[in-house]
């Protein structure tokens, strides 16, 4: 089948997620079937208001940068395409444009629109290859062992935590307790992987709050005083989605912008909460740290094992759809752990998009705020070497593409 193809990135970026629009990217540009290479600017929207660039006419240095780039260089947004008018559209912007290659890299909703995107072509007669590939820090993506971005958000994160531990130790006298904040809606993999900082009992994290463990303020409290109690110091990391047991969030935003464009709450502010409860509760002074955003597009200290497997996903969903393969998201399927491979499989797109894989319980230790040695060995190959970045005058230099946008035939 010949034909234009179109990559596009959504919603939240990553560290890596540029490395699998590479993949990607270089992999059409080998391949005599697929005759243009375009990008959709700003996702899913991009391709509803027929904005998508030449790639062919980018710089090859620049698209190989993109490996050392963070965030999502073609563009993205939150969008969620609801009525059937939007997919007819984007079904109708494919045919002008002749594009027979889709390559969406995202998430659940990502996958959902890749998914029913597929299903109109195929009802209206149109041969559409429609392939995904998986990126989201939060690690909750159904039918991969694990997905691109969130190795590199841990090994970001559980070094920021590590040296605030060390900084807790040298301040304890007057700042005695210091909470950060990590991202993780339903999903606590972002928080319980700091636990990888931790190489002796002093270390931290010494406390982490899970999603997934209803927050108990009496047990909670206990602990952090039986810390206080040892070593006279305290490093909490909370998960922004950590709730109390009826399933509210212990902080949440709220006003015009309490929701994003997919219904879900907004969140933020347990780092705050917390601090403010342990102040309030157990008498002592402590301090919080936001990371919010920050901590999910790290590149300085990219993960190499996350980026490298980012970039197999992207020339794998090529290779696979020019296979034949459609309506699926190429995945990671775990070998071995000692020595760590992962190989490729797929999965529907229908299974990912409906799907949500939540921290094991039985990953959780029995207090509730710690991890077991079985996490430890699923996550650390993760964080394993370092994308070597590209420097100018002392910082990091990312490229940007000029985005020439076509015409369609």
């Amino acid at each position: 089948m010949k034909g234009n193809c179109v990559v596009a990135q959504s919603g939240g970026p990553t560290a890596v997620i540029n490395a699998s629009a590479c993949g990607v990217i270089q992999e059409a540009m080998k391949h005599e079937e697929i005759t243009g290479v375009y990008a959709a600017h700003n996702g899913i929207l991009g391709v509803l208001n027929g904005a998508l660039f030449d790639l062919r006419r980018e710089d090859p240095a620049v698209i190989e940068g993109l490996k050392a780039t963070p965030a999502s260089a073609l563009g993205s947004c939150r969008y969620k395409v609801r009525t059937d008018e939007d997919f007819r559209k984007i079904l109708d912007v494919f045919r002008r444009y002749n594009i027979r290659y889709f390559f969406y890299i995202g998430g659940n909703d990502s996958m959902d629109t890749a998914d029913k995107v597929s299903a109109l072509a195929a009802r209206e007669g149109y041969e559409l290859r429609a392939m995904g590939v998986p990126k989201t820090i939060d690690n909750d993506l159904a039918c991969t062992d694990h997905a691109p971005g969130y190795g590199s958000v841990v090994k970001y994160l559980a070094t920021m935590v590590m040296e605030a531990g060390r900084d807790t130790e040298a301040m304890y006298t007057t700042d005695t307790v210091n909470v950060i904040e990590a991202m993780g809606r339903n999903a606590g993999w972002i928080a319980a992987g700091t636990a990888l900082a931790k190489r002796c009992e002093e270390d931290a994290p010494h406390i982490i709050l899970l999603p997934e463990v209803p927050f108990d303020v009496a047990a909670f409290k206990a602990r952090v005083e039986h810390y206080l109690a040892t070593i006279n110091r305290c490093v909490i990391v909370v998960s922004e989605g950590t709730k109390y047991p009826d399933g509210s969030y212990i902080a949440n935003q709220t006003g015009e912008f309490a929701s994003d464009a997919f219904g879900h709450t907004q969140l933020g502010g347990a780092g705050l909460f917390v601090k403010d409860l342990v102040e309030r509760e157990i008498k002592v002074k402590a301090r919080f740290a936001i990371p919010s955003t920050i901590q999910r597009t790290g590149a300085h200290f990219a993960s190499l094992t996350d980026s490298m497997e980012a970039y197999t996903l992207g020339t794998e969903a090529v290779r696979r759809a020019l296979a034949g393969e459609n309506g699926k998201m190429v995945t990671l399927e775990r070998t071995s752990d000692d020595p760590y491979r992962c190989e490729t499989g797929l999965a529907l797109l229908s299974d990912v998009a409906n799907g949500e894989k939540l921290f094991p319980r039985e990953w959780i230790a029995a207090d509730g705020f710690s991890v077991t040695g079985e996490f430890d060995r699923y996550a650390r190959p993760l964080i394993q070497g370092e994308v070597k970045p590209v420097m100018k005058d002392g910082l990091p230099l990312f490229v940007r593409f000029r985005k020439e946008l076509v015409r369609p035939a």
